[in-house]
């Protein structure tokens, strides 16, 4: 029996897109068998893993 593949390889505009494609079909009810609560289930699970930088030292300044 075949395992999955664990390791992928995605950049970040990869990632974007396909970020983009599920906030569509979460906030639109299409009849293509995408469940809207299942597509926002693994928009949060992708964010939660992404890193998101914050320099250790000195104060902080977004923007």
């Amino acid at each position: 029996m075949p395992n999955f593949n664990k390791m992928f390889e995605l950049d970040l505009e990869d990632i974007r897109l396909i970020e983009t494609a599920l906030r569509h079909a979460a906030s639109s009810e299409r009849e293509d068998g995408i469940d809207p609560k299942a597509a926002q289930s693994l928009l949060g699970r992708l964010h939660n893993q992404k890193i998101f930088y914050r320099p250790k030292s000195g104060v902080y300044i977004s923007g």
